[in-house]
């Protein structure tokens, strides 16, 4: 066999980072506001709807209410209170989040997560580098590819 010509189409994890400019920041704030807002609109929803079927249970039970539909009301406040903890933490995360963009200077480069990619890889290519690869971005567009493509 001939191994001058082999080579192997590998998949690989690219870094892309982008460049903080005024535009990165306005949208990214305005990205975790938006999810703010969408946390408070669930919240609300939340506490609309443990309210509604405590009053539903409440006009179907007898007068004073017996202990099953004590501990009916009592199990709904309960979840009620658990969902709501966990908006409230999400809420908390993604205020930190913004502060945090708010706190980063700009030209500074910030991870964006990852993408994947191909590459061919033959005898006498070096495996390290060619795994080393990040795109650097500027408003969305493609600034500089770094390293071994």
């Amino acid at each position: 066999m001939d191994v001058s010509n082999s080579q192997l189409l590998l998949k690989r994890a690219i870094t892309v980072k982008a460049i903080v400019t005024p535009r990165w920041k306005e949208e990214a704030q305005q990205q975790l506001q938006a999810q703010i807002n969408q946390l408070d609109s669930q919240l609300q929803q939340l506490e609309m709807q443990g309210q509604r079927m405590i009053a539903e249970i409440q006009k179907q039970s007898l007068q004073p209410p017996g202990p099953q539909t004590v501990q009916q009301i009592d199990n709904i406040q309960i979840q009620v209170n658990q969902k709501k903890s966990e908006l409230l933490e999400q809420k908390n995360q993604v205020l930190q989040q913004l502060q945090q963009v708010q706190m980063l200077e700009l030209n500074q480069e910030v991870s964006q997560g990852q993408i994947e990619s191909f590459f061919r890889i033959e005898p006498g290519d070096n495996l390290v580098e060619k795994m080393q690869v990040e795109v650097l971005l500027r408003d969305g567009i493609v600034e500089e590819i770094r390293g071994d493509v």
